[in-house]
């Protein structure tokens, strides 16, 4: 395994801490469901990401899209997920459709994934 990957797999599951963090505090603050929102996107990206390595690692997909496609899942969800938590806390967005940006990234980094299932291994 690579640095590239073992780097994915550490923000996959920093983001795997922060999606049981904002669950918490989704079901202990009222009107909290952006981070409820927030929570389940972080968590099932980075299974997915971790996923994703994984099965690159192992040559089941094509390793670089696959590896590619993980990545696209970190900077994704965590985009998205930014995006919701800063408007619940600070009343504002990172930037102008940063939500759907992510989400756009992550429909993206699922169909890189898709192509890389079917990629010819080598």
């Amino acid at each position: 395994m690579n640095r590239a990957s073992r780097l994915l797999i550490g923000l996959a599951a920093i983001m795997g801490a922060c999606g049981v963090i904002l669950a918490a505090a989704a079901a202990h603050l009222p009107d909290a469901t952006r981070l409820a929102a927030a929570s389940s996107m972080l968590l099932f990206h980075a299974s997915a990401a971790i996923a994703a390595v994984a099965v690159a690692d192992r040559a089941v997909v094509h390793a670089r899209l696959g590896i590619v496609a993980a990545a696209g899942f970190v900077i994704a969800a965590s985009l998205f997920a930014g995006d919701l938590v800063l408007r619940q806390y600070a009343g504002h967005g990172l930037f102008p459709m940063a939500a759907p940006s992510g989400g756009t990234l992550l429909i993206l980094s699922w169909l890189v994934l898709a192509v890389a299932a079917m990629w010819p291994k080598r």
